[in-house]
């Protein structure tokens, strides 16, 4: 344990996921490949871009050009209303893809930003019939991704719609442990790189509700949190909290 009582928790701009436990994996390294299959995707997937806190990976209107993966640090994803006003749609972290919206249209719907420095894989749209002309298994790998993204808006949708405040938090809190556990870090403690009024804009409550939530969560023994540093101390408790244990995991699938 350090001084402030925090055990090493792993930033997520200072870890990179392993190429295994990344959502791609399926599809950047499929079973039986050989040595000509892996120089094939090595030719077309685009490893380890940078993009700096604040930076856009993309905007809303930009030509849909790449599906992109987080290696590590973390993207904002949100669109602009009409009145331009921003609706955030999404946090993704290491191992997770972004970018599949735009599949659907010449134009990409929204934006993506990073909350802190990020290092990206991108794979150019325009290669993909050559991935699957000689990836038996890519398009089918695609499809299975795409299915994934459908569910958790879907998730979210219900999330928003039906439940409380505390149903809401503790559902988040719940889906980032099994992504980040997913991908080889702690599951109980990590640092949340989103501002409380993202987190509010997500889940569709007033920053001072985020704020007043975490208050009571920790004071309730459920976590301990201090600033952006959070550690979840009752598992169980968020779970029944959070209701059908349905909706984390299927909020998780990003």
């Amino acid at each position: 344990m350090t001084k402030s009582g925090k055990s090493n928790v792993v930033k997520l701009s200072d870890a990179a996921v392993s190429c295994r436990n990344c959502s791609m994996y399926g599809l950047c390294t499929p079973p039986g490949a050989d040595a000509n299959t892996m120089a094939l995707i090595d030719s077309v997937v685009k490893k380890r871009r940078v993009v700096s806190r604040g930076e856009h990976l993309y905007r809303a209107g930009d030509p849909f050009s790449s599906i992109y993966c987080v290696r590590s640090g973390s993207i904002k994803t949100y669109v602009n209303s009409d009145d331009g006003s921003e609706q955030v749609t999404g946090f993704h972290l290491p191992g997770e893809l972004l970018g599949l919206a735009g599949i659907c249209a010449q134009d990409m719907p929204g934006s993506a930003v990073a909350l802190e420095t990020s290092s990206i894989c991108e794979i150019p749209f325009d290669r993909i019939d050559v991935l699957t002309e000689n990836l038996p298994g890519f398009k089918d790998e695609l499809i299975r991704l795409l299915s994934q993204k459908v569910l958790h808006y879907q998730t979210l949708t219900m999330l928003l719609s039906r439940k409380s405040a505390e149903e809401r938090l503790a559902a988040l809190l719940l889906s980032l442990s099994t992504r980040f556990q997913r991908r080889g870090f702690s599951s109980t403690e990590f640092y949340l790189s989103m501002s409380r009024n993202d987190i509010g804009n997500y889940l569709g409550l007033a920053v001072e509700t985020v704020s007043r939530m975490f208050t009571r969560f920790d004071t309730d023994g459920l976590l301990t949190v201090q600033r952006k540093y959070v550690k979840l101390r009752d598992l169980e408790r968020l779970k029944v909290m959070a209701g059908s244990p349905r909706i984390h995991l299927q909020l998780a699938q990003a």
